[in-house]
């Protein structure tokens, strides 16, 4: 999807232009992503604004077990940057904001080893079915 995403933007069809082209086709003026277009199109999605479900996937994923507040407080921050970001993979851990921060090895640390899997429960929470 990151993939996707950049291809976009490089041929010109960035999220605003995208946007705008959703609500003059649709009459609908709403905040989503590229993703979430291609999944209404294609998928029949709900077409929910991205920061919503951003923060319903960081709500839900709060939710899932005890965490520590120092883990609470990187689910919070890494939620805030998928705001900005609409992907974060391994990678986007080594780059600003979180590579002065330590970057994937230390991150991973607070999550006992467990980082790539919140990502990933981050990420599925983000594009569940909301219906």
């Amino acid at each position: 999807m990151r993939q996707l995403r950049l291809e976009l933007d490089a041929a010109g069809f960035t999220d605003t232009k995208i946007k705008r082209a959703w609500a003059d086709a649709n009459n609908v003026e709403i905040a989503a992503s590229i993703i979430g277009y291609i999944r209404q199109a294609a998928l029949g999605d709900p077409l929910i604004p991205y920061a919503d479900r951003v923060r319903q996937a960081v709500d839900a994923i709060l939710r899932q077990r005890q965490w520590t507040d120092v883990q609470r407080k990187w689910i919070d921050r890494i939620g805030r940057q998928l705001d900005l970001e609409t992907i974060i993979d391994r990678a986007a851990f080594d780059s600003e904001p979180f590579a002065s921060l330590g970057g994937w090895s230390r991150i991973d640390r607070v999550f006992n080893g467990e980082l790539a899997q919140v990502v990933r429960d981050l990420n599925a929470n983000i594009w569940k079915d909301a219906s």
